[in-house]
């Protein structure tokens, strides 16, 4: 069954077009996932497809008694409690709705006052009903935010399941590419469908891409061939028809569009040199009223952190992430800065910015002229010219935290502590934000529920759950082989690490991140460690083999708990396949064990401290 069909759609906002032109037509059990630049206007769009917006131009059917739910970008809750908020119009299965919403992590807050919620919170109120209001389109923005983990994991399961038509904008690459069927893309006013999830998208847009740069070429070379001949004199060009010349004219003339989003992020050099001392953690732990969040944390950030800390929401990610940052004080032990270390927070409030205010003061300040420096900064955020001398006020959601990114890099830190980054912005921006992340030469720590962001970023990671913290080598890969144990025997809550070498809970190490899991040449081709090798170039190449190691730990185990599997299943070709893997993954583990080896011994022998 068609449930809404769209054609011509236009709009746009003051002083700037959105789209235009764009058609659409979605049935019952299609998934379409929106993506596009932050500001290009795909909240705009899905209200005017929701019935809440009127377009500029075009028109929008919907089927015959086709019903909506939809989940905004800031929804509006009514009623004094949760409780009210949720069961607000009394729908048909109420008893579906406090099950759903204990799923989305709200079961203890049925009798919160709403003044009292967070963001989030409303957010996932609003996503509750959404999801039961049995209507025959679902459309949700950003759904994603704020979830933790399992419950994104238990949304995809559920949409899985769901037989009407789904329309959503969502920044989570793995819940894109899992969820959708087809990509709608929203670049410079046009619209673009991909069939496929995110994978189908990315294709379709480079092969645009290609094609345009072909083109371009081809434009190149038509516009010299006739500069040539333009220029070879009067005689030779009255021999040409009138028309030529002024095809040639127009040739040489026109502009290719610009790119999307040109330019790279180049804010590495002016980032201050930072010692060996970052922040320490002794003793930690923090409670409200008697519920203790996390208790005895002991945490060393090195110069080249790459940590994230991951758990359920309500475990005390955020209140880590601000007593690390000295915005609150921890109920027990004390937090310590080195002296070089200059910390810069962004979180999920965002800084307050005055709506009347051009984007270009926030980042210079109202009484002081951009030099080149800060021009090319506004730029490498795609702050062009005029987007700099628009007031705040007039940006998208999505434009507004690419800003606070923007002023809290401004701030040229050597040590950031990022509070899910990765709400609100668009795709282009995240891969940036990654690329970026990669070559810091500073310390990250990451606060994130974004798989695709923390596969890449981070090296270590910090799980919180039931009352404590517990440091885990191996990345977000090995805190996604312990919820996958976890949920395999039964078993819930913090993680503990089976590893012999791992460090005693809550302590840390640390170092580049982002490294994959080493292959046996990689380990062989390993630089030993040489009489002159400084000390805390001894400690980055330790910390970095006791994260191979553990990264190949967890390959192992995860191989002999498929291989146990396929046995029991009685799968021979499987037990074939993986005999070789796991042969091949201990013979990887030997070799990071015995280059893990060499280096501690190095240490011991000199007496270093880790």
């Amino acid at each position: 069954m068609i449930l809404l069909d769209a054609s011509g759609l236009a709009a746009s906002r003051p002083g700037r077009p959105l789209f235009s032109g764009v058609d659409l037509t979605l049935s019952s059990g299609e998934r379409l996932g929106v993506v596009g630049l932050n500001g290009c206007g795909k909240s705009t769009l899905l209200g005017i497809l929701a019935g809440t917006a009127e377009p500029e131009a075009g028109t929008v059917r919907r089927g015959r008694d086709v019903t909506i739910a939809v989940l905004d970008q800031s929804p509006v809750l009514h009623g004094g409690t949760l409780h009210d908020a949720l069961h607000h119009g009394g729908l048909a299965r109420e008893w579906e709705v406090d099950a759903v919403a204990d799923r989305l992590g709200l079961a203890d807050l049925h009798d919160a006052p709403l003044t009292q919620l967070s963001g989030g919170q409303a957010k996932r109120v609003a996503l509750a009903r959404a999801l039961v209001a049995d209507a025959d389109l679902l459309i949700l923005d950003e759904p994603t935010n704020h979830l933790d983990v399992d419950a994104i994991a238990w949304l995809e399961e559920r949409l899985a399941g769901y037989s009407g038509g789904l329309l959503l904008v969502t920044h989570d690459r793995h819940f894109l590419d899992t969820v959708t069927t087809r990509v709608l893309e929203l670049d410079r006013g046009t619209g673009y469908l991909h069939e496929g999830g995110y994978t189908a998208y990315l294709e379709g847009r480079a092969r645009r891409e290609e094609q345009a740069e072909r083109a371009e070429s081809k434009r190149r070379n038509l516009a010299r061939d006739e500069l040539a001949w333009l220029r070879r004199g009067a005689p030779a060009r009255t021999s040409k028809p009138k028309a030529r010349i002024e095809s040639a004219t127009k040739i040489v003339e026109g502009r290719p569009q610009a790119a999307a989003r040109p330019g790279e992020l180049p804010l590495h050099a002016a980032t201050p040199r930072l010692g060996d001392r970052v922040i320490e953690l002794h003793g930690v732990g923090h409670r409200f009223g008697d519920h203790v969040l996390f208790e005895g944390v002991d945490l060393m950030l090195d110069p080249r952190e790459r940590l994230g800390i991951v758990g359920p929401n309500g475990t005390g990610k955020s209140t880590l992430l601000d007593i690390m940052a000295k915005r609150l004080e921890p109920t027990w032990g004390r937090v310590e800065h080195g002296s070089t270390a200059r910390v810069a927070v962004y979180d999920q409030k965002g800084r307050d910015l005055d709506p009347a205010m051009r984007v270009r003061d926030a980042v210079v300040g109202p009484d002081r002229v951009p030099d080149w420096a800060d021009a090319a900064l506004m730029e490498a955020f795609w702050f062009d010219d005029d987007a700099q001398w628009a007031p705040i006020g007039l940006l998208s959601g999505g434009e507004r935290r690419r800003l606070q990114l923007l002023l809290t890099l401004a701030e040229r830190p050597n040590v950031l502590l990022l509070d899910e980054p990765t709400n609100d912005l668009d795709l282009d921006t995240l891969r940036q934000l990654e690329e970026l992340l990669e070559e810091w030469p500073g310390a990250v720590v990451v606060v994130s529920h974004d798989r695709a962001f923390l596969e890449r970023v981070v090296a270590d990671v910090i799980v919180l759950g039931d009352g404590r913290a517990e440091r885990r080598p191996g990345g977000y890969a090995a805190y996604e082989e312990y919820r996958r144990r976890s949920r395999r025997t039964g078993r819930t809550g913090s993680m503990t690490s089976s590893a012999t070498s791992a460090k005693p809970a809550g302590t840390a190490g640390g170092g580049a991140g982002g490294a994959p899991p080493p292959t046996r040449a990689g380990v062989e081709a390993a630089p030993r460690p040489s009489p002159g090798t400084s000390p805390s170039t001894l400690r980055h190449r330790l910390r970095a083999a006791e994260r191979e190691l553990e990264q190949c730990r967890v390959a192992a185990e995860r191989l002999r708990a498929d291989l146990v599997e396929a046995g029991a299943s009685g799968d021979h070709t499987a037990l074939t396949r993986l005999g070789h893997e796991l042969s091949e993954a201990e013979s990887r583990l030997g070799a990071t064990e015995e280059a893990w080896l060499e280096l501690a011994t190095e240490v011991e022998e000199r007496g270093l401290e880790i």
